[in-house]
């Protein structure tokens, strides 16, 4: 290897027309594939990386999709007149363990603690709030002030990350192919945007819908760390998870959304394997229908939208896509053609029918193989 009513509610808001389909999916940032492949390493230099995939597979595969024992208790009376906007963060310590939340070690407005992985977390949560409330007016991930919560040091050596319906939960990774979780921004911001679609969309995760549920936490995930370190679409790397992977590994990232499949080429983790188009499109039962291989394709259409526009892309292609995802036009099973012309509509809505936005999004779902059908003149 080289108005506001913020009385919380136990379970997410279904968006009027939409199905709740049950417990939220428990949904983690590393794919299911590449930790089975790392959990079959013989190399001896990798015994600890090995094992702790394999303990990592085992404590997401029995819970995958079920959702924390202990509901979200509702807002106390207090917090009921807290001002939109304001970001409410809790961190706890779970100490290796595989109980949650673990014990409190830092609240809103504290000022960092000598433990970075709880300081990264912290950071992480605020800055996805930040982007969320100042460029979309959204008030947290359900739009109401919701208090954001996160537990780090889950597991021992647990290499994952995942959003369980109501908390961010940061394992520490093995330090021999995988460094701690709470390094990366988007990783952070990936997991909490599944919050978002969790409160909106609701998408199922579960073949082109799942996929389009991790790519939506891709867009997000990369806008977040754009926004926070003042990144145009040109200077931008469009990688989810840069930093993740130890020296040891030949990656940049867990994924790409500037050219999906070139993310890692490993001689153990072997090679990305997300398609970049429709040609390419893999048919499996495998990853919940391959949500993690998939989802490539809408990621690599949102990267192109973004280029074509230049500039910042939390601007109008976030906004698109945001309009979207919050709209009325997408179905908890939507497929890829149906979110391409959801986002046309959004971008038509919003920017007028043949602006520079809506050619572009037709450009961005064009490149990757979804070309979006003309659009008839209002009469």
């Amino acid at each position: 290897m080289t108005g506001t009513d913020r009385t919380q509610s136990p379970v997410p808001l279904a968006r009027p027309g939409h199905t709740d389909h049950g417990q939220a999916a428990r949904c983690a940032i590393v794919p299911p594939y590449l930790l089975a492949r790392l959990a079959t390493v013989e190399d001896p230099r990798f015994s600890a990386a090995a094992e702790a995939a394999r303990r990592s597979l085992r404590l997401d595969d029995p819970i995958r999709s079920l959702r924390s024992a202990a509901p979200r208790p509702p807002a106390l009376p207090g917090l009921l007149a807290a001002v939109p906007g304001t970001v409410r963060r809790t961190i706890s310590d779970a100490h290796q363990l595989q109980s949650l939340p673990g014990r409190i070690v830092r609240t809103e407005g504290q000022p960092p603690v000598a433990d970075v992985a709880v300081n990264e977390a912290y950071t992480g949560l605020g800055d996805t709030h930040e982007l969320f409330w100042s460029r979309y007016q959204r008030d947290s991930i359900d739009g109401r002030g919701l208090p954001l919560d996160a537990t780090v040091h889950y597991g021992r050596a647990y290499d994952n990350a995942f959003w369980d319906g109501e908390r961010m939960v940061f394992g520490d990774g093995d330090g021999e192919v995988f460094n701690r979780f709470t390094l990366s921004l988007s990783v952070i911001a990936h997991e909490l945007t599944h919050g978002v679609t969790q409160y909106t969309a609701n998408l199922v995760y579960q073949g082109q819908s799942g996929a389009l549920n991790e790519s939506v936490s891709d867009v997000f995930g990369a806008l977040v760390e754009q926004y926070a370190t003042g990144q145009d679409t040109a200077t931008a790397s469009w990688l989810i998870g840069a930093g993740l992977f130890t020296d040891e590994v030949q990656g940049e990232a867990l994924r790409s959304m500037k050219a999906p499949g070139t993310a890692y080429d490993d001689d153990v983790l072997g090679k990305d394997p997300q398609p970049a188009s429709m040609d390419d499109y893999i048919d499996t039962e495998e990853d919940n229908g391959g949500v993690h291989l998939n989802s490539g394709i809408p990621n690599r259409a949102f990267y192109l939208v973004a280029d074509a526009m230049g500039g910042y892309a939390w601007e109008a292609p976030g906004q698109i896509w945001y309009d979207t995802l919050t709209g009325p036009d997408l179905t908890a099973t939507t497929t890829f053609a149906g979110f391409a012309r959801a986002t046309e509509t959004a971008a038509i809505a919003r920017y007028g029918q043949g602006s520079p936005e809506h050619e572009a999004v037709r450009v961005g779902w064009d490149g990757v193989g979804l070309t979006l059908d003309p659009v008839r003149a209002a009469s």
